[in-house]
């Protein structure tokens, strides 16, 4: 039986990972069986360089861990050497970066996780890094936002360009001087409207006073 100084140790390192799992938005459980220590070591700077603990961990510590939180169904996960990732950040990020190592190594597993203080299966891991981390959606975000205000100053640029080669001092100049020539041709083409229509208003008068002088003969 062991020592009640090993039993407290014990019992501080469970109290310990509780406390962290606690607020984490995800938890990712991987077997990591047959990773060797430069993959070990390239995948640790990778995770900590993201903001996502990554940590091996004996299964009964995290199986009294998840006692603690309420979290269970992890009996037939939490045999063999076990990996454990989590983010307080981002609740993409472990499942995300798992995969992508599971994808590389073919020797790391991903056993199974955690979302929101309950179980999830492999599927909704899967499903959880497909999703863009929020860097990137903000990235995305921000490019949305500005896209339009860029595609106006183009435009706006544009005309202002064009005001230039026409000698306008501003863009305002430019159109109020484009509004005044399509008025002045809206004008001319009315008034030769009209002019038309006044001349054949003369030709006809001066057909039907011929006719009617033609008669009185």
């Amino acid at each position: 039986m062991p020592s009640p100084k090993i039993l407290e140790q014990k019992k501080q390192k469970v109290n310990q990972l509780a406390n962290e799992l606690k607020d984490a938005q995800s938890i990712v459980l991987a077997d990591y069986m047959g990773v060797n220590v430069a993959q070990d070591t390239e995948m640790r700077t990778a995770y900590r360089e993201a903001g996502v603990t990554y940590r091996v961990i004996k299964n009964s510590i995290i199986s009294r861990a998840f006692d603690q939180l309420g979290i269970d169904g992890f009996t037939d996960e939490l045999t063999g050497p076990t990996a454990i990732a989590y983010s307080v950040d981002d609740i993409v990020l472990a499942p995300k970066l798992t995969k992508e190592y599971a994808d590389k190594l073919k020797k790391f597993e991903i056993k199974g996780g955690v979302m929101e203080g309950a179980k999830v299966d492999l599927e909704q891991i899967m499903q959880l890094a497909s999703i863009p981390d929020q860097q990137t959606l903000y990235g995305q975000l921000v490019s949305g936002l500005i896209f339009p205000i860029t595609s106006l100053a183009m435009t706006l640029n544009a005309l202002a360009e064009k005001a230039a080669e026409e000698g306008k001092e501003n863009v305002a100049d430019m159109v109020v001087a484009r509004e005044n020539s399509v008025e002045a041709k809206t004008e001319t083409a009315e008034d030769t409207a009209e002019a038309t229509k006044e001349t054949e208003a003369d030709v006809a008068d001066e057909a039907e006073t011929a006719e009617k002088a033609e008669d009185k003969e």
